[in-house]
């Protein structure tokens, strides 16, 4: 039976419209690290170069090889990790030139460096990418976290960002730094943007 995460880990991928908090363990990631507007193209190609590895892992036992352990699975949402420039935090608007991110997809436990190389190179053979040696593969466990689901644009975003600060203060607890993850649950590009889901999720800690 494939290994479906929207079914089998609801609680990291499918939480409901009110924060709650949750312990993210220790998961695998290929990702690439980059500055300015998401709706730029480049930003595009980073998340295109994501797909094509993990797709090429996804794919593995159809092209000839099985890696130990392996089981048919979904492959992941895109997820991404954002910050801002010192500059950019110092503007009373946001200006989405001054982002950075870090954008990323989840890999099954059974990946290895061995499968990960073998990722490289049927890319590296089969689709050549200028950002494909931007990509790094490797592990994060952001333990407590809090998240919520957002439906709607992601101009809207701050209204949630607002309700999960209210429960931190509620529940004496704080942000671990003003770095947050954003999980991708519809396509951006065929999605009505009043539709999007995506989850919203930060560290936290107990308030000193």
């Amino acid at each position: 039976m494939k290994f479906e995460w929207r079914k089998k880990e609801k609680d990291l991928y499918i939480p409901k419209q009110k924060p709650e908090l949750v312990t993210v363990p220790e998961q695998k990631f290929f990702m690439i690290k980059g500055k300015g507007n998401p709706n730029n193209e480049e930003f595009a190609e980073r998340i295109g170069v994501l797909y094509s590895l993990a797709y090429a892992i996804r794919m593995m036992p159809k092209n000839g090889y099985t890696p130990e352990g392996y089981f048919e699975y979904t492959v992941y949402p895109l997820e991404g990790i954002w910050d801002l420039t010192e500059e950019g935090r110092q503007l009373d608007e946001l200006n989405k030139d001054e982002l950075l991110y870090t954008i990323m997809i989840r890999q099954p436990e059974f990946v290895t460096n061995e499968v990960v190389e073998r990722a490289f190179e049927r890319v590296r053979k089969k689709k050549p990418h200028p950002f494909l040696d931007d990509i790094t593969f490797e592990t994060m466990a952001d333990g407590m976290s809090l998240q919520m689901l957002h439906v709607g644009p992601f101009e809207e975003e701050p209204q949630t960002f607002e309700k999960m600060a209210e429960y931190l203060e509620s529940h004496q607890l704080e942000r671990v730094s003003l770095t947050h993850r954003e999980i991708y649950l519809s396509d951006m590009r065929r999605v009505d943007p009043a539709k999007l889901k995506t989850v919203l999720r930060y560290q936290v800690k107990p308030r000193a």
